[in-house]
């Protein structure tokens, strides 16, 4: 599941070469609790996500580099965004004197608080979401579905998901099983078919909403 970070465009970058060195212990931890507290966040296990992350941050904040511990928790609030969950990213704010400017611009990509400049920063997907008149016709082709998710938050945040991309981040999330991302779209949807009048729609997906709920819960 090491792919995780890299769907998030946070990676550390630990990769090494098979010529190379051994990887340092601290990388493998991290990558792999990084990963598991990705996995268990869009699960909904609150208490697997909260003990994992704290592994991966220890492991980070060994190295004395701020500017990755200040990535990990930008990895974290990401995943909050994917599943709509809009609050402040306090961990990454706390060291934001120290983030590097790419990762600098992505957590105010997140907060819906660009600046001039910011978007050239960007992974090349979210940018192109950013400039999209429908950000949806833009993540059609994003193959990882934590991109979609990611950025199809940050377009709702910043009042620019259409029906299409609502219902992308829906499919994205069905298709992958996760209940927490699934079940928040789904109210999106709902939401916006009890404003529209549309009964019958909200009723279908309040009967998906009461199969998703119990699992979105469980710890």
């Amino acid at each position: 599941m090491s792919r995780v970070l890299a769907l998030v465009f946070l990676s550390f970058a630990l990769a090494a070469c098979s010529s190379g060195p051994p990887t340092p212990a601290w990388q493998m931890s991290a990558r792999s609790s990084l990963d598991a507290s990705a996995i268990a966040w869009l699960e909904g296990r609150d208490a697997v996500e909260s003990a994992e992350f704290t592994r991966a941050r220890a492991a980070v904040a060994r190295t004395g580099q701020l500017d990755l511990v200040a990535r990990a928790e930008l990895h974290r609030c990401a995943l909050r965004v994917a599943t709509l969950v809009f609050e402040p990213c306090s961990g990454f704010d706390a060291l934001a004197a120290d983030a590097t400017p790419e990762d600098a611009a992505y957590a105010r990509y997140l907060a819906n608080r660009l600046q001039a400049g910011d978007a050239e920063r960007l992974p090349a997907a979210h940018r192109a979401a950013l400039a999209a008149a429908d950000p949806a016709s833009a993540l059609q082709g994003v193959e990882d579905p934590i991109t979609r998710l990611v950025a199809a938050g940050a377009a709702l945040r910043r009042a620019q998901a259409s029906p299409a991309l609502v219902q992308l981040a829906v499919d994205t999330a069905s298709s992958q099983g996760w209940p927490r991302p699934l079940l928040a779209w789904l109210l999106v949807q709902q939401r916006s078919a009890q404003a529209a009048g549309d009964t019958a729609t909200a009723e279908r997906l309040q009967r998906r909403i009461d199969a998703v709920a119990p699992r979105a819960a469980g710890r």
